[in-house]
């Protein structure tokens, strides 16, 4: 059985040199399953006798998007873990809107196509807070986004650009983001993520920490509406929650590309994962 991992092109390689942690988690179980993974930029061509193609790592995607979008119309014969429409989907976070239309509870949300000076004071006023986040839809690991308290205005490495503007939720300092990861189509485990000092950020590079929890029944039902949402089967994903404030939970990210999967977090190491991955390899 052959698999390919896309992993970070040869300009991020540096950048991003901890895939190697992730694929040594992963490479043991797969081994004793007979599968041999082969690890190929995400700007490659994976080997053509594949019989699945995972993009686990293909982390720096979001600063080619071009490129990347180029590669989905480009691998569309190709059998992936997550199917390509769900890639698609997933790369541009305006996909909160569509949850968001289906039902889904979700962090609120505006987009604007060129955000201006006055979009800014007016997604304040929606969401009746002084302090706002902007990010650009296509984004991983926090990149090119602000958190802004007023009378704070817009960088001008944002103005003029395709940005969404969310509030900020206060619980995220207080109870921190859930991570619920589902593996196989089952929830396999969950995290909560915390950020350090006076950052609202919660990954590592910017101090966060991180624990193993069993995630309220309400967080489970938030996550597996979005995943619902979702177009087509996926193997592996990742869904970010914040408390609301009224006792309830919303969806503030949902990864279905190149989430860090924490493994070592699950009660079975990631064994029944391995499984799911060997079966759609057959």
């Amino acid at each position: 059985m052959r698999l390919c991992i896309l992993i970070p092109d040869d300009a991020d390689l540096t950048r991003y040199a901890d895939w190697r942690e992730q694929a040594a988690q992963i490479d043991p179980l797969l081994k004793r399953r007979g599968i041999m993974p082969s690890y190929r930029p995400w700007t490659d061509d994976p080997p053509s006798d594949t019989d699945l193609v995972m993009p686990l790592m293909a982390w720096g995607y979001h600063r080619n998007t071009a490129r990347w979008y180029a590669q989905l119309d480009h691998w569309s014969r190709l059998a992936f873990a997550n199917p390509l429409v769900a890639l698609r989907w997933n790369t541009d976070k305006r996909y909160l809107l569509d949850c968001a239309a289906k039902g889904v509870p979700i962090v609120p949300t505006q987009f604007y196509a060129a955000i201006a000076a006055a979009d800014l004071d007016a997604a304040r006023v929606a969401f009746a807070t002084e302090t706002v986040v902007v990010k650009p839809p296509v984004s991983a690991g926090s990149d090119d986004t602000w958190l802004l308290k007023s009378p704070q205005t817009l960088p001008v490495a944002a103005l003029g650009r395709a940005m969404l503007v969310q509030p900020m939720m206060p619980s995220i300092l207080t109870d921190g983001e859930l991570s619920l990861f589902y593996l196989g189509g089952t929830l396999a485990h969950a995290i909560v993520k915390r950020p350090t000092g006076d950052d609202f950020r919660v990954q590592p590079q910017f101090g966060g920490q991180s624990e193993s929890i069993i995630p309220p029944p309400a967080a489970v039902a938030v996550a597996e509406q979005a995943l619902a949402a979702v177009p087509g089967e996926v193997l592996y994903a990742r869904v970010d929650l914040v408390g609301d404030g009224c006792s309830g939970f919303v969806v503030m990210e949902l990864e279905l590309i190149e989430p860090w999967l924490h493994l070592n977090r699950a009660a079975d190491d990631g064994a029944a994962f391995a499984d799911a991955i060997a079966c759609a390899c057959l």
